[in-house]
């Protein structure tokens, strides 16, 4: 009988108190092309890190590699975010650092990070050439890492972790922040990969797979469970409905017509191009949709609404009434945002409680905030409630798992009621459940006279409320519509 390409015995895996893979038993064969999904915090992560050896195990996990085999015999991982350095081997990066063309070469380009990662794993840049070109990345060989957008990171580390092609693959989250387009074209790849002789294990919530899955499985109490089809897999259960609470019931008091007014702007870094000759306006109220495909210049927009783009002075751009440079300074446009997008949660203070996290939200900090009010407090306690997360109040926001990460972050959003809520791809890392639950929320948020601007590429993960699209192809305005009417 043919060894298991993988085989794992009652491995255990505790954090603190927490019990996490409980005597877990496993055997993947040859050939075998796993789907692993589950409900949030069941232990599919730590999993994935067990079996690529990242977390101590006591030798319950056994390989029997195929040695006749031309692909490396090991497991590569990739996790659900990459994670890069400085030029000097740190990450002490700043939020608003990518906008800023000077200091965005304190990192190397993209190219360069290719060739040293090249080097170092005695690769042929040439044979990845064909994948750059596949996702559209060509254009991008000279920006900085500090200068790619989440969706562009993410295919960044696919190209890397890919490339190897080692005969067994796990991919954590493999399509957080990739348009339509990237997603089938990692599919594609995937597919490919299995037909070489690679053996995958995706960690997902996502429909849509390789047509090479062909095994389902979930972690439950610890223990894998093994179901004939994806929609077996259990999702967190649904969330009880709840009021919500009353401070956030309140509508906006404005005494401007209009929220954001752009017009004829371009945006340079170098000899790139990001924004060419936009022109939009935003009435206050309005639910709009903002789309476009990775690299688009969708997050270089944002920035100039929510205060973070040093080139904002000096285009003709209007914020809640005034002129930018007019007088206003960044804490007062950003007193009247909330906002949330993974480039935020990636360089969230790694120090931050859950209730830290929140409580940021009043000072616009990235975890930092002075002593809060008491008022402020209840509001805090009131989101952690409606939100379950009451239980972590006073746990690290980088240990929980990602899921519940995202509703903490969400929460940050709105705690100061804003009247105008910036949700970038808000819900990245959560299931369909989790998903349809926060934009419930957001439905109920608009009903009061928010102002919403809201980043997503399926239309299906959409709260209902949005009523106008605006989406950018190369920089350049493509389409400007009424949703209403398009449907």
């Amino acid at each position: 009988m043919t060894e298991p390409v993988v085989h794992i015995r009652n491995l255990n895996v505790q954090y603190s108190k927490n019990v996490v893979l409980n005597d877990l038993c496993w055997s993947i064969h040859h050939g075998q092309n796993y789907l692993l999904g589950g409900k949030s915090g069941s232990g599919k992560t730590t999993l994935a890190k067990a079996i690529a050896g990242l977390l101590p195990t006591n030798h319950e996990i056994k390989f029997h590699f195929d040695p006749s085999s031309n692909l490396p015999a090991k497991v590569i991982y990739i996790s659900n975010w990459f994670q890069f350095t400085n030029l000097e081997g740190d990450r002490n990066f700043y939020y608003q650092q990518r906008y800023n063309h000077h200091q965005g070469h304190d990192t190397l380009t993209v190219k360069a990070e290719l060739q040293h990662f090249a080097e170092k794993e005695n690769l042929d840049f040439n044979i990845i050439e064909e994948r750059i070109r596949d996702f559209g990345f060509e254009d991008l060989l000279n920006s900085q890492l500090i200068a790619l957008s989440s969706g562009e990171h993410k295919k960044l580390q696919l190209i890397r972790g890919l490339w190897p092609q080692p005969q067994l693959i796990i991919i954590d989250e493999p399509y957080t922040g990739l348009d339509k387009h990237s997603r089938t074209v990692l599919n594609n790849w995937l597919d490919e990969l299995v037909v070489s002789g690679s053996q995958i294990i995706l960690i997902t919530n996502d429909t849509q797979l390789p047509q090479s899955i062909n095994g389902f499985t979930q972690i439950i109490d610890g223990k894998i469970n093994e179901v004939k089809s994806r929609s077996e897999i259990q999702v967190d259960n649904n969330r009880q409905k709840r009021q919500l609470p009353d401070f956030l019931k309140n509508a906006p008091s404005t005494s401007y017509d209009t929220v954001a007014e752009l017009k004829n702007i371009f945006i340079r870094y170098g000899e790139k191009q990001v924004l060419k000759d936009v022109t939009w306006t935003v009435n206050v109220g309005e639910k709009w949709l903002l789309q476009g495909a990775n690299g688009s210049g969708k997050s270089t927009l944002l920035s100039l609404i929510n205060g973070d783009h040093p080139q904002a002075y000096g285009h003709d751009l209007s914020l809640f009434g005034n002129k930018r440079g007019s007088g206003e300074s960044i804490w007062d446009i950003k007193q009247k945002i909330g906002i949330i997008s993974p480039e935020m949660h990636w360089y969230f203070d790694q120090k931050a409680t859950v209730w830290h996290t929140i409580a940021s939200g009043f000072y616009d900090s990235i975890g930092w905030f002075i002593d809060v009010k008491f008022t402020e407090k209840q509001q805090i306690e009131e989101l952690m409630e409606f939100f379950d997360l009451t239980a972590y109040r006073d746990q690290l926001l980088h240990t929980l798992p990602l899921g519940k990460q995202r509703l903490a972050m969400l929460a940050r959003t709105i705690i100061k009621n804003p009247p105008l809520l910036v949700l970038d791809e808000p819900c990245q890392g959560l299931d369909i459940e989790q998903t349809k639950y926060f934009n419930d929320v957001v439905d109920e948020l608009a009903v009061l006279g928010k102002t919403l601007i809201y980043v997503g590429h399926y239309e299906s993960q959409l709260p209902s409320c949005i009523e106008h699209r605006i989406v950018l192809e190369k920089g350049e305005v493509k389409a400007i519509e009424n949703i209403l009417e398009s449907v």
